[in-house]
Formats: C-alpha cells, structure tokens, sequence
C-alpha cells in the first residue's frame, strides 16, 4: 500500500495577498485599500461578488460607522451623567441612542437591500416598535394609558411583523439573486 503523504507538500489552496488572481482582474483598489468594481470598457462599474459588503453612496467617508461610533460616545456620557439627575442626562441619552440607532439601520438596510446579508428580523421590528409607541403614546395623551392596551396590541403587533418579515425575507432573496447572478456573469 501506498504512502499518500510522501513527504511533498501538494499545492496550497489558500489564496496569496500579493497572488494575482479572476477576483483581483476584475476589482482594483481604492486609496483607503478597500475593493471598489472594475470599470468596463463602456465606462460601467461590474456587480460586486456575492462576497462583498456593498458601498455606502458617500464611499470612502465611513458615515454611518462614525455616526454609530460618536452616537456610542454620547450614550456613555449621557450615562456618566445620569449619576445627577435624569433631567441631565435625558438629552445626551436620546442624541446618542438616535445616533446610533439611524447609522445602523442604514447599514442594516444597505446590506438587506442588495442581498449581501438578511436583517429581515430587525428591519420587520423596526416599524412594529415605532407603531406600538405611536398608539401608546395617542391614547395617553387623551387617557391614562392603561396596560391591558398593551396586550390588546399584541396580536396586531404580531400580524404586523409578519407581513413585514415575508415581504422583507422575499425582498432580499431577490436581491441575492440578483447579486448571484451579476457575480457571474
């Protein structure tokens, strides 16, 4: 019986950073080193593979990862502050959970939309979350809001992510398609 193992080493599969590769032909990179599409002869930009997370429309200025970051810096101040008095940190809390708050939903709906990655869960709690509030906060504008309207909101809380979740979950299979296909071609 043969040895299959006879001391030489066969090819490695694993790509080398400095490796010239189909990927490397058909994507260059920008100053900040990230991949940015190879333009075509006609001047057009090919489709991102299926492998990479789509660019913001104001590439290269990371914004949303800023917004997220210095909205995360306002939080814990407005936390620090809290120490004080609610009165004092209920500004610095609200601008820093909104901050963070908008730059991840628009990553989260950037990626969702062009079928790199599914955030049909939080994209379909989103809306659910705000119109719950919005009833809440209605009718305790007129009434004390008692908690069994809570409960009574459950069951069209619940109907309501779900048609938000299947149309979200359809809208990205789409997408990936879509994306599948482009990364072909």
């Amino acid at each position: 019986m043969a040895k299959r193992n006879s001391g030489r080493r066969g090819r490695s599969r694993k790509q080398r950073p400095g490796g010239s590769s189909a990927k490397d032909a058909s994507s260059a990179k920008d100053a900040s080193g990230a991949r940015v599409p190879a333009r075509t002869a006609s001047g057009l930009t090919q489709a991102p593979s299926p492998d990479e997370r789509p660019q913001a429309p104001w590439h290269p200025l990371p914004l949303s990862e800023l917004l997220i970051l210095v909205g995360t810096i306002v939080t814990v101040i407005g936390l620090r502050r809290a120490g004080h008095g609610f009165a004092a940190a209920a500004p610095a809390l609200v601008a820093g959970v909104v901050a963070v708050m908008i730059g991840t939903v628009e990553v989260t709906l950037r990626e969702h939309r062009s079928g790199y990655r599914s955030h049909a869960l939080i994209l379909a709690l989103l809306p659910v979350v705000a119109f719950h509030s919005a009833v809440i906060l209605i009718v305790a504008a007129f009434t004390p809001a008692p908690r069994a309207l809570s409960i009574g909101l459950l069951p069209l809380d619940v109907a309501l992510y779900a048609l938000l979740f299947k149309l979200l979950r359809a809208r990205f299979i789409d997408a990936r398609r879509e994306r599948t296909f482009a990364g072909r071609g």
